[in-house]
Parts: C-alpha cells; sequence; structure tokens
C-alpha cells in the first residue's frame, strides 16, 4: 500500500486524513443508475446515520443524476430536491462532513451556506465556471473530475492516444490554473466511466500510481459501474464483489478516497488493505 495521509481545510477546521477516506453517496435523485442509493428525504437520516455507523469520513450528496444519458437539470431543480437536506443532516450530525455533488455555482454556494464542506463537480468548471469562484471564496475543497463530453453525451465515442497520459496533463493544466488563483485544497477524480470506454476505464485503473506525481489526493469511483457490470457480467444490483476487488485494487495502488455505495464493504477492504500494510 502506497498511501499518503492528506489534508484538508473544511469550514475552517484541518481534518487530517491518516487513512483512506470513504465517501458515502446520498443520491436525492428519481433517476441514478443504482436503484438501491435513491432517497428520499424521509429514508435520508437513516440512511446518513448508517453510513456513519458504518465507516463513512464524507458523505456525498447530489440532486441530479450524471449517468450516461441522463437528462440535465436547471439549478433550480437541483435545489428544488436539496432544498432543507443539508441543514436537516447537520442538525442531526453535527461533526459530519457533506459534500454537495453539483456542476452548479448556485447550487454549491447554498449547499455550502447551509453546512456542506467540500464541492464534488464533475465538470471541473466546464459547465458552470462561477463554481470555482464560489469554491475560492468560501476557501471549500473542491474535487476536479475528468469527463470527455458531458453526461449526455459522454459515451458516444470516447477516444484517447494514451488516457493516462491525457488525464495527467488535464489534471496539470487545471492544478496550474487554480493554484495560480489561490485554491489549494484540491481532489482529483479520474472519472471512470465519464467519457470513457471499458479500456480506458481499466488502463487508468491499472496505472493509478502515476497519478503520484500529481502529489494531490486521488478520489476513486467506480461502485456499481458499467465497468465493473460489463467484466463481471452482472448489473449494478450484482456489482458489489466486482467493487470491492476494484477499490480493493485501487486502495493498494494510492488511492486517497473511495466514493461508494456500499460504506461497510469499503470499510472492510480499507480494514484488510491497512492491516496487510503493517506486514510488509
Amino acid at each position: 500500500m502506497s498511501f499518503k495521509p492528506f489534508s484538508l481545510l473544511i469550514k475552517g477546521t484541518l481534518h487530517t486524513f491518516e487513512s483512506p477516506a470513504i465517501m458515502g453517496i446520498l443520491n436525492l435523485t428519481p433517476d441514478s443508475f443504482y436503484a438501491q442509493s435513491r432517497l428520499n428525504e424521509e429514508a435520508l437520516l437513516a440512511r446518513v446515520q448508517q453510513m456513519i455507523h458504518e465507516g463513512a469520513d464524507i458523505l456525498d450528496i447530489g440532486g441530479q443524476s450524471t449517468r450516461p444519458g441522463a437528462e440535465r437539470l436547471s439549478a433550480a431543480q437541483e435545489w428544488e430536491r436539496l432544498e432543507g437536506v443539508f441543514e436537516s443532516i447537520h442538525h442531526h450530525f453535527p461533526n459530519v462532513i457533506t459534500s454537495i455533488d453539483t456542476f452548479y455555482g448556485e447550487v454549491a454556494a447554498k449547499a455550502i451556506a447551509r453546512g456542506a464542506g467540500i464541492i464534488n463537480d464533475v465538470s471541473a468548471g466546464s459547465i458552470d465556471s462561477t463554481i470555482i469562484a464560489v469554491a475560492m471564496q468560501h476557501h471549500t475543497p473542491y474535487v476536479i473530475m475528468h469527463m470527455q463530453g458531458e453526461p449526455q453525451t459522454m459515451q458516444l465515442q470516447p477516444e484517447y492516444i494514451d488516457v493516462v497520459q491525457e488525464l495527467i496533463y488535464f489534471f496539470s493544466e487545471k492544478i496550474n490554473a487554480l493554484q495560480s488563483k489561490g485554491m489549494v485544497d484540491l481532489i482529483l477524480d479520474p472519472g471512470f466511466g465519464f467519457g470513457k470506454k471499458r479500456e480506458h476505464n481499466y488502463e487508468t485503473l491499472a496505472h493509478l500510481k502515476s497519478f503520484d506525481i500529481l502529489n494531490k489526493p486521488i478520489l476513486i469511483g467506480v461502485s456499481r459501474k458499467k465497468m465493473i457490470q460489463m467484466v463481471t457480467d452482472k448489473d449494478s444490483e450484482g456489482a458489489l464483489a466486482g467493487t470491492i476487488a476494484a477499490n480493493t485494487f485501487a486502495l493498494l495502488n494510492g488511492a486517497s478516497i473511495l466514493r461508494v455505495h456500499d460504506v461497510a464493504a469499503a470499510a472492510d477492504a480499507r480494514s484488510i488493505v491497512l492491516e496487510l500494510s503493517k506486514h510488509k
């Protein structure tokens, strides 16, 4: 295992992660690709409590599906699904770290005002550039994700000459641009399944250590995705074992954060990898 501890300044408090963090997925959407992750507000607090108990370090909350071909909501429509959610979570669980999964600056700002501490933007600022200004204004850690195209079209004909090198170049450019503006806490997400074919996803995962050169925390989001389903011949409901295998490989190769639907399984994988690291 080659994990490097990292720190994030979240809402004025420095949080140091001495072991890989687990980010639990909370979807307040009726159309996310994994049906069991879809939550209404009534089920939300029970799910939050369960995820915290199972070992989640961060909760990633979104109101818009970004699965391939998903219809894009407006910022107002997205916030309508999220309004009241962050206040409720932070009222009942004041110490939990939450992340807002959005590409809209307006939604990010409202979520931060209600307790969110991280911005997770699948578009890296390409859909709504105001989200960068929001992150800067609030000194909020910002997840930069790589996506070729946009959710509506990204899986039509994604092409790369060398996917790993192209991702490293993309992240280098983004890091330089954002750091020149004073942003410090940046997290990198290779964007598995976002404008990438099966071979692109596995080439990226197989060479995860190549991203060490960027010296930033790496977020891995492969949970129950098509890249798992295609190899294991399972649907999203049956893709847990494959997800655990991919996440374990990622942990062994330097992943900093696992974004998952199944927190307990990810926590178990983390425990095994951490135990193995003691005996090298």
